[in-house]
Order: structure tokens, then C-alpha cells, then sequence
């Protein structure tokens, strides 16, 4: 006999989702105590698999089928009317808040919440090096809604599918769906533990590896007829023969303690993990369970999050969850960052526009009888919510490709003095003519990559992080002019002393780059001598200075051992801001930058000068980006963009500064002068 499966109103449901909420909120708001609130999201995944299967499972066990295109409508209406209106006060946000550059970044992502996979173009942002450390975007978290429309896409199909299937075979319906969630939900768990030792990004905004949690409640679903007094209220306390109650049955006191068990996973998830947690991985079974047993298993809380303010908070979270984050971006965008106290008292004001937007927009048109008469209606309503943003964000994209040209033509002072170049709105893209020599975020080796004559018997190798790849233009400039070869060997993101660093990219220890590192030390040392190494890497990969000269020590005394002059070029100022970004959106001083934030202590530097590092030479290019002895360092120069980014110059830069370099390598007597 196929089970009932009418779930009903769950008004603890409905309070689970502001507990969600409110968790989520403090972690961005960045409250001390709260560092763990991204637990927040696995909480709503579960409890969208538990809601959207139950919902599905209903119609099953009824008549054996449902409607895809209600299915769908039902969807369109109660999610995309919000989510387009945010979209659509985030570009005008974006309009007048930020610089014009930002623009053709928040037209993209607009596009990817409108299409669905901004978790994907979250993705790619999270593990591309070059944009990783531009500015957080003011829809990031749309990335969690993508997830979500990706189940609803796919699940909704599958459940039916299997349902026609199992029934012309013969069989149940619900035990077949019961097998193919149970099969899902165990290898996207697999799959987000492995992705998750491999890219933590990855694992933790991708659909496939978040599956299990909407999996876990799609079973928890199937187990409600079975296990939860919810539907049929079996295990409440009920009156006896004499009007009173009978004592609580020793299920119910199980029922409460595991409830309580749940609701206490969840809290201890929210307070404690970190950023340091790897996530989502095992740790992620701790909140995931934890909502299983409050949604299966009634108990004291139950009751609180039944409770009508806690229910009107839930009934919030959406719009709420919706409008925070851009709220948040964009004031900071226009204040800087704000301390905690300020960052919550923004969050809890969004919760203005999300009542407005719950009111006005939510759900009039998702309880509206015209537009639910009809599932064409609703799936065309939600096709216009997500068509009108989109169209917002091309005029914006537009006018950011203009402005960036237009304001190429600055002013310091309010007096005009040349066109910048690149322009900023080609700056980002000014990267080395090297391409292919800075290889990928895993690889642990590099290709040949020689420019010049590849024959020469003489060659400069240039080594180390994209802190070296920068200065391509100048290496290659010493090594074409005197008929040499020049060897490339970078990896961004690696530095060159032997160091072991968490990579942001992948959530863990970089052990690719001690491969590579290890590599690239061996493969010098195999081949014939070179005639120069120019070396080169970030300064920030470590703060201890102790740590960081023995990390140099056994990298250089390889190096010299080569027997070939050895060139440190130290590094260059870091912004610290996108600099190319600001530029277009006003006058150059407006982006120059502290002097004591973009010039790091570099105790190699100091030890070369001191004498301290014999058989290795500094080249120093700080006094011509960072001239005199002003407080703050210029972003462009002389009409040059200095910086592509936050912490690499841009290529113009490098070919303009290859002489000077030539020109300090010759005076050093370690390349012959070429007339």
C-alpha cells in the first residue's frame, strides 16, 4: 500500500528558515561568536528537499503522476518576482555607487542569476587567479539561489520519471523514488568530500556537490509517514480517561531529544566553524543532520520556532536573504569597510526593503488568481522578472565601457594632463606577452616555454610567482637584444621561497606548489648553466620573519649553486584596491594609495643590501612608483596605469620600466652593454 504523504502546514518549518537566516546574516555582518552562520545555507538545502519532495511525493502517492508545468509555475512565482526586484536595485545600486568598471562585472553577474549558474560564475571567480582578489560582488549570494533552481530543474523531472517508470513495471512508486535518492544523495556526498580536498570553492558553491543535503531531506520526506508525528500528530501528549494527560510515551521523549540533539548540531555549527573548517566535507554533516532531526523529530523547539514572531521572521528570510548582501557591498562600496556593529545595523535595516519587497511584490503575485489560474502565467512572470534586470545590466555594462574611456582622460589637481594608457577599461586584460608560461592552479610542471633565439648557447631564466611573470617584458627585452634565449618559469600563486601556504583557490595546503617548486629547482639544476636568473615573488606570503629567511635560504643556496649571477627584482607597491576600477570612475589622486600599506617590509631586500646574501644582486623599482617621500603612492603615473589589479603592475608599465632594468643589469656588470 502506497503511504500518505500530505505534509501539511509546518509552522516550525517556517520558524527553522529564520534561525537559517539570522545565522546566515551575523556571519556576513561579520558578529564575534558567529563565525560559523554559512552553516545557515545547508539548512535551507535541507529543508527545500524535504519541503519540494514532500510536495512531489503528495502528488505521487495520489494519483501517480504531476504536473511538471504547475510544478515549475509554482516555483517562477515564489522565488524570481524578488529576486528580479534586487536584481534590478542592485544595478541601479551599482550605477551610482560604483565605478563605472564594476559595471561590466555586475552586468555579468546579473546575467548569471538571471540564466541560474551564478554559483558557477562564483566558481570560476573563486578559482581564477587573476579574479580572485578583485572587490566582492554585490550578488554573490546568489549563488546558493542557483543551487537551489538547479534542483528544482532536474529533480522535479527525475521524481517523475521514476514514478511512470516503477508504474509501468508494476511496481511502487515511492520505493523506486526511495532507491534513487538514497543512490544520489550517497555519491554527491562522496563527490563533495573528495572536491572538497581538492578545491574547497569548488565543493562548497557547486551544485553536484551540494545535492546530498537537498538529498537528505528528500529522505527525510519518505521517512515522515513512517517515523514524525507532524502530519497525523501521533505523538503528541493526549488527555486521558480523566481529563487530564496522559504521561509522554518513551517515543516522544526520544522524538524530543533528538529534535533538541538537531537543533543543538545546528547552533554548535554556527559558533563553531570557521574559515579554517574545511567545507563543506564531513564537517557539513553536522548542521545536515541536525535539520533532518528538527524537521522529523518534534521537541521543545518545535515549539519556539512555531512561535508567530519567529514564524514572521521566517516568512521574512527570502527577501531578507535577498536584499542583506547588496546592501552590505554597496555601502561599504561608498563608506569602506565598516566595523561589526555597523555591518549588523545594515543588515538588520535591509530588512526594510525585504518587508516592502515581501509585501508589495512577493506575495501578491504569488497568491494572485490570475496569474495561478495558469502555469503559462506564472512561468511567464517569472521569464519578465528575470528579462527586465538583464536589460538594466546592459545599459549599465554600456555606460561602464563608455565612462572607462571617458574618464581615461584625467585630471590631478583639476588640471588635464594626458590620456592614460592602458585605458582602464583595458587595463585588467594588460597582462605579459607570456602566455601559457604561468601555468594552471594543479599543474606541477611547466612547458619549455623560451622566447628569443630557443638555440642560443647563452639564456636568463625568470623565476618565481606572477610577481616574476610581471616583469616578462623586461627579461625578454635583455635576453632579444644581446641573442639570447630567456626561460620562463612561473606559477601564480607559488611562491618561490619554500613555503607551504593555504591556497585560497583550493580552501587548503598548496602542495602543487611544492611539486612545482621542487620541479623547477631540479630541471635548472639538470641543464646547462644559465647566464642570468632574475627572481622574483609576492612578499606576502608570510609575515614571520624568521620563517621567511630560512624559506629564502634554501631556495637561493640552490639557485646558486647554478653558478650564475643571481638578481633579486624586489617587489612591487600593492594597492590593495582595484585599481583599474577606480580609475574609471574619477581623477587619479583620488586612487592613490597609503605609502605604508603598499610598501611591505621585504627582509631579503634588506639582507642583499646589508651584505648579508653574497652571490645575490637587488633591483629595486620602489623609488620610481612610489617616488619621494610622500604619504601615499600614485595608481598611474607619467599617463601610465601602474596596476592592473590590486598587486600586479600591468604590462605597459613593464615595457616602459624594460630599459631601466637593462640599463641597472649592465651598470651591475652582469650583461654585456648593447649599443
Amino acid at each position: 500500500m502506497t503511504p500518505r504523504y500530505d505534509l501539511g502546514f509546518r509552522p516550525d518549518i517556517e520558524g527553522l528558515r529564520a534561525a537559517a537566516v539570522l545565522a546566515v546574516l551575523a556571519f556576513h555582518a561579520t558578529v564575534p561568536g558567529m563565525t560559523g552562520g554559512f552553516a545557515g545555507v545547508d539548512v535551507f538545502f535541507v529543508v527545500s528537499g524535504f519541503l519540494i519532495t514532500g510536495l512531489l511525493l503528495r502528488d505521487i502517492s495520489a494519483t501517480g503522476r504531476f504536473s511538471l508545468a504547475e510544478f515549475y509555475a509554482r516555483r517562477a512565482r515564489r522565488l524570481l518576482p524578488a529576486a528580479g526586484v534586487v536584481l534590478l536595485a542592485t544595478v541601479a545600486g551599482a550605477w551610482l555607487l560604483l565605478p563605472p568598471l564594476r559595471g561590466g562585472d555586475i552586468a555579468g553577474d546579473v546575467v548569471a542569476a538571471a540564466l541560474s549558474i551564478a554559483n558557477w560564475r562564483a566558481v570560476a571567480g573563486q578559482t581564477d587567479y587573476l579574479a580572485a582578489e578583485r572587490d566582492p560582488s554585490p550578488l554573490l549570494h546568489y549563488w546558493s539561489l542557483a543551487v537551489e533552481e538547479q534542483f528544482y530543474l532536474l529533480w522535479a523531472p527525475l521524481l517523475l520519471v521514476t514514478a511512470l517508470l516503477a508504474r509501468r513495471l508494476g511496481r511502487g512508486a515511492v520505493p523506486a523514488i526511495a532507491v534513487i535518492v538514497v543512490t544520489l544523495t550517497c555519491a554527491s556526498f562522496a563527490l563533495s568530500l573528495w572536491w572538497t580536498a581538492l578545491s574547497e570553492p569548488l565543493a562548497y558553491l557547486a551544485s553536484p556537490s551540494r545535492a546530498w543535503q537537498f538529498g537528505a531531506g528528500a529522505l527525510a520526506a519518505l521517512l515522515m509517514p513512517y517515523g514524525s508525528r507532524f502530519p497525523r500528530g501521533a505523538d503528541r501528549d493526549g488527555p486521558d480517561t480523566e481529563g487530564g494527560r496522559r504521561p509522554r510515551s518513551a517515543a516522544g521523549v526520544a522524538s524530543a531529544a533528538l529534535g533538541l540533539g538537531g537543533a543543538a548540531a545546528i547552533a554548535w555549527s554556527v559558533v563553531a566553524f570557521d574559515s579554517a573548517t574545511p567545507y563543506p566535507g564531513t564537517a557539513a554533516l553536522v548542521p545536515t543532520l541536525g535539520t533532518v532531526a528538527v524537521v522529523l523529530f518534534r521537541s521543545p523547539v518545535s515549539a519556539v520556532l512555531s512561535l508567530g514572531p519567529v514564524r514572521a521572521l521566517g516568512r521574512l528570510s527570502f527577501s531578507w536573504y535577498l536584499w542583506h548582501w547588496p546592501v552590505l557591498v554597496l555601502a561599504e562600496a561608498a563608506l569602506g569597510t565598516q566595523p561589526w556593529p555597523v555591518r549588523l545595523a545594515l543588515v538588520l535595516a535591509s530588512a526594510v526593503p525585504a518587508a516592502l519587497t515581501m509585501r508589495l511584490v512577493e506575495n501578491p503575485l504569488r497568491l494572485s488568481k490570475v496569474v495561478t489560474s495558469l502555469p503559462r502565467r506564472g512561468l511567464a512572470l517569472g521569464t519578465t522578472a528575470m528579462t527586465v534586470p538583464v536589460a538594466a545590466a546592459l545599459l549599465l555594462n554600456g555606460g561602464a565601457v563608455q565612462g572607462a574611456a571617458t574618464t581615461a582622460h584625467v585630471t590631478v589637481a583639476d588640471v588635464p594632463v594626458t590620456t592614460l594608457q592602458p585605458p582602464p577599461a583595458q587595463a585588467r586584460d594588460d597582462f605579459p606577452k607570456s602566455k601559457g608560461c604561468e601555468i594552471g592552479l594543479t599543474a606541477t610542471t611547466s612547458p619549455a616555454c623560451l622566447f628569443g633565439d630557443p638555440a642560443a648557447k647563452d639564456r636568463i631564466v625568470l623565476i618565481g610567482d606572477s610577481h616574476a611573470g610581471q616583469w616578462f617584458a623586461a627579461a625578454e627585452r635583455v635576453a632579444v637584444r644581446r641573442g639570447w634565449a630567456l626561460e620562463v618559469l612561473t606559477k601564480p600563486g607559488c611562491p618561490l621561497p619554500r613555503l607551504t601556504v593555504v591556497d585560497p583557490r583550493l580552501g587548503r595546503e598548496y602542495h602543487e606548489c611544492d611539486t612545482w617548486r621542487e620541479y623547477a629547482l631540479n630541471r635548472l639544476a639538470a641543464g646547462p648553466a644559465p647566464r642570468l636568473i632574475l627572481v622574483a615573488s609576492l612578499n606576502a606570503y608570510a609575515t614571520d620573519r624568521a620563517s621567511l629567511t630560512r624559506a629564502w635560504d634554501s631556495t637561493l643556496h640552490r639557485l646558486t649553486r647554478l653558478g650564475a649571477p643571481l638578481v633579486y627584482l624586489r617587489d612591487t607597491p600593492l594597492p590593495g584596491e582595484d585599481v583599474p576600477a577606480c580609475l574609471s570612475g574619477g581623477p587619479v589622486g583620488d586612487c592613490s594609495f597609503p605609502r605604508d600599506r603598499g610598501l611591505r617590509p621585504d627582509p631579503l631586500a634588506e639582507q642583499i643590501v646589508a651584505g648579508e646574501r653574497p652571490g645575490v644582486r637587488l633591483l629595486d623599482v620602489t623609488p620610481l612608483l612610489c617616488p619621494g617621500t610622500a604619504a601615499s603612492c600614485p595608481a598611474a603615473l607619467d599617463g601610465i596605469v601602474l596596476y592592473r589589479d590590486d598587486v600586479h603592475i600591468t604590462d605597459t608599465l613593464a615595457v616602459r620600466l624594460a630599459p631601466r632594468i637593462e640599463q641597472d643589469l649592465e651598470d651591475l656588470d652582469l650583461i654585456p652593454t648593447v649599443l
